[in-house]
């Protein structure tokens, strides 16, 4: 693999980037909503009057936050911040920082989302595989219509279903939440089962909304792979069953799987928002509604600017290292 090819993918990456962070911090701003103003507004209903000099507390905190300077000097120190992935104070929960905020609400988002497409990739691959491979038990077949109809539901709808069914009618799982409330987080057994008992259902509605979709996809490629010369003259060659539908059908129907599994790990940042809402989830999609319901500025374009980094690193990861999984793909020069 050329060191020219590696720098040409990485500078596609830097414009990628540029390109995304320049949308993310002209967007909040042409809804033009004034996101101190709206912030006092909130606060002034809450507290049941409209609190005296309000023009002045909102110009000193659009001092403070910098939203007084022209657009292009905001421009200027937004991409300086970006760059060091300092991505300032939250408007809507000062003094706390975008990157406090963030940091409390990865994790959860990351745990969840990671380990529920690792698990449905995995299922929905075997499933797929096996639907296609015509020796597989007749029987097999009627699982692809529940397949189908899971494949074309939201993950939020099916959410909303088994919310229903499992937490309000039968009170088998917590409702609402990622840990009982009143319980802080800590490194103990007692809280590592509470938050996994809060996570099935989320998890629940993520694996099985999108189990469709993987076994779909390798269904597809396992049907293609079939009908090539390799697999027939492995078939001509007399191999077993197993090794046919192993080394041969599996091994080469993976490689497109592989790819989108890199681009779906890529977005696990930006979390199944609906979802985390539905259950009210501490994850980072629960923070980024909450941050443009408020018009948070800071908080979105932290957001925004982490999912977009994430996606272009994944997908530049799986270009480079692409010819490793599959040798017959070879970068050359056009």
């Amino acid at each position: 693999m050329r060191v020219d090819f590696i720098l040409k993918r990485f500078g596609i990456f830097l414009i990628l980037i540029w390109v995304a962070a320049t949308l993310n911090f002209i967007g909040p701003r042409l809804t033009g909503k004034d996101p101190i103003r709206t912030r006092l507004m909130k606060q002034a209903i809450v507290g049941g009057y409209v609190q005296q000099g309000m023009e002045q507390m909102a110009a000193e905190y659009e001092r403070k936050f910098g939203l007084d300077k022209p657009l292009w000097e905001q421009y200027a120190a937004y991409l300086g911040d970006m760059s060091r992935l300092n991505f300032g104070p939250s408007i809507s929960n000062y003094p706390r920082s975008v990157n406090e905020i963030m940091g409390d609400s990865l994790p959860w988002t990351i745990a969840l989302l990671g380990t529920t497409t690792l698990i449905a990739f995995v299922l929905g691959s075997f499933l797929g595989a096996v639907l296609a491979w015509p020796r597989s038990p007749r029987f097999l077949q009627y699982l692809l219509p529940p397949l189908l109809t899971l494949s074309a539901i939201p993950y939020y709808l099916l959410g909303l279903v088994l919310l229903y069914v499992l937490a309000f009618r039968a009170s088998v799982f917590p409702s609402f939440g990622g840990f009982a409330p009143g319980s802080l987080p800590a490194w103990s057994l007692p809280f590592f089962m509470d938050a996994v008992s809060h996570a099935i259902l989320p998890a629940l509605s993520i694996i099985l909304a999108s189990l469709g979709f993987w076994a779909l996809g390798m269904r597809a490629m396992m049907v293609t792979i079939q009908g090539e010369d390799s697999m027939i003259f492995a078939e001509a060659k007399g191999l077993k069953d197993r090794t046919l539908f192993l080394r041969y059908a599996v091994r080469n129907a993976l490689l497109p799987q592989a790819t989108a599994l890199a681009l779906a790990l890529g977005e696990v940042l930006s979390g199944a928002v609906l979802v985390e809402v539905v259950f009210g989830y501490p994850g980072i999609g629960s923070v980024l509604y909450n941050a443009i319901k408020d018009f948070d500025y800071y908080l979105i374009q932290g957001i925004v600017f982490t999912i977009v980094v994430s996606i272009g690193f994944a997908t530049l990861v799986l270009d480079i290292i692409y010819p490793l999984l599959d040798p017959r793909i070879l970068h050359r020069r056009a």
